[in-house]
Formats: C-alpha cells, sequence, structure tokens
C-alpha cells in the first residue's frame, strides 16, 4: 500500500512539473514553462529590495526584466507597497465567478503583481491552458500556451512550510524566483513541496465554480488540457 502511494504522488509530481509555465511547466514561470510543483527541494528566499528602506506597513519588491509580455502591461509600484490587509480579486468565468482572498503581510509582492495585472486587464479574455485532474486549474498565461509571462519576475515569498489544500491559490513558477503571472487554482489538494508562493484562498461558492469546471473533463489528446475551454472573462479588484 505505501508503495502505491509514493507511487501515485511521484506521478503527481512529475505532471506538475511537466505542464505548466514561464511559467510552464511547472506551476513555475516565462519563457520556460511555468508549472505547479516541482521536485527539487523548496529553497526560502527573500525579496530583493530596491533601493532606500520602506515606510512603516510596506516592503520593497524587485520586479526583474524577464523576456517579452504576453501582453502589454506596466510593472507594478516596486517602492513602499503595501505589506498589511487583505484584498480580494474576482475572477469570472464562463461558469461564474472565483473570488481570490490575499493577504498582503504574507506575500507582498505576489499580492501586489497578481492586483497590478489585475488591474490593467492583464487576464482578461484569456484561458486556463492546464489541469490536473482532480488537483488544480492553471491559468494566467495570456497566450494559451503555458509559456507565456509579463515579461519580468520576482523573488519567491516562502517559509517552506507552505501546503496547497482545496481552497488555496498559487503562484506557478519554472526555478526558484522566477514568479510571473501564472497561478494555480487548487479544487483538491496538491500534494508538493512548498516551492509555490501561496496567493490566498477561495470561499465554498468560488469552489463550486471550479468543481463544474473540473467537471467538463480532459482532452482525449492530453490529459492535462481542460476538454473544453475554460475562459476567464474577466478580473477586478474589489477594494
Amino acid at each position: 500500500m505505501k508503495a502505491k502511494v509514493a507511487v501515485a504522488l511521484l506521478a503527481g509530481l512529475a505532471l506538475l512539473s511537466a505542464g505548466c509555465t514561464s511559467e510552464t511547466t511547472d506551476t513555475r514561470t516565462q519563457g520556460t514553462t511555468a508549472s505547479a510543483p516541482d521536485t527539487t527541494a523548496p529553497e526560502t528566499t527573500t525579496t530583493a529590495p530596491t533601493t532606500g528602506s520602506p515606510v512603516a506597513g510596506t516592503v520593497n519588491c524587485a520586479y526583474i526584466d524577464n523576456g517579452s509580455a504576453a501582453r502589454p502591461v506596466d510593472k507594478p509600484q516596486e517602492a513602499d507597497v503595501p505589506a498589511t490587509g487583505l484584498v480580494s480579486v474576482t475572477l469570472t468565468f464562463d461558469q461564474g465567478d472565483v473570488t481570490i482572498v490575499m493577504d498582503r503581510e504574507k506575500a507582498p509582492c505576489a499580492v501586489n503583481s497578481f492586483v497590478s495585472l489585475a488591474e490593467q486587464g492583464y487576464y482578461n479574455e484569456t484561458i486556463c491552458h492546464r489541469t490536473l485532474p482532480g488537483q488544480l486549474l492553471q491559468c494566467g498565461d495570456p497566450t494559451g500556451t503555458g509559456r507565456g509571462g509579463p515579461g519580468y519576475r520576482f523573488a519567491d515569498e516562502l517559509t517552506g512550510s507552505e501546503t496547497y489544500p482545496r481552497g488555496s491559490v498559487a503562484m506557478a513558477n519554472s526555478g526558484a524566483d522566477t514568479n510571473g503571472s501564472q497561478f494555480f487554482l487548487n479544487y483538491g489538494v496538491y500534494p508538493g513541496y512548498p516551492n509555490y508562493v501561496v496567493l490566498g484562498y477561495m470561499d465554498d461558492a468560488s469552489l463550486a465554480v471550479l468543481d463544474q469546471i473540473a467537471a467538463l473533463g480532459v482532452s482525449p489528446e492530453n490529459n492535462q488540457v481542460p476538454a473544453e475551454q475554460v475562459n476567464i472573462v474577466s478580473a477586478r479588484v474589489d477594494q
């Protein structure tokens, strides 16, 4: 029985690395495929500061050039980024709304980037290109290939104790400190290493929408591609 569990776990991890993006084959980032979890040991890192000290309740973030943007977009604010309070972003799918509540204190640079991209319309009219049956849906690449990103990357914000239960949302990447625009929504449990920055969590109503999407199944040609196109119609920041 233990052997079967170990094999199943290794298979799930391999799938995540192979199918995400550059974010592509990992639930990682740009130019490379970013994907969900990877099998390398987690590395705890801190965000590289910009010049000057941040004011109280804020941090400085570094968004480093990384290839061409999949869609024209400005880099997020880097100095005095808010590091307290909650913010929510609602993704409207054809099946309904999915709301992600994010804690700025836990991952201020990741939340700042996601909010900035949502405000600029980066996620509007995009598809979710990848799924891991029973676990997650990966989105955030306007090209729909798993290789697109916002033209910048930023450092991991990890404690080393991250888990990915049903209802959690995390950044996809293609290795350490390669976060960009791709992310994955867990409608099941993702049993991976703590290599992915946790963005926030979804409520039961949002999970019901994801369950509808999961019920569509996967393509007969590729079991990591949804059977029907999954569209993010729009993304809005709820202040």
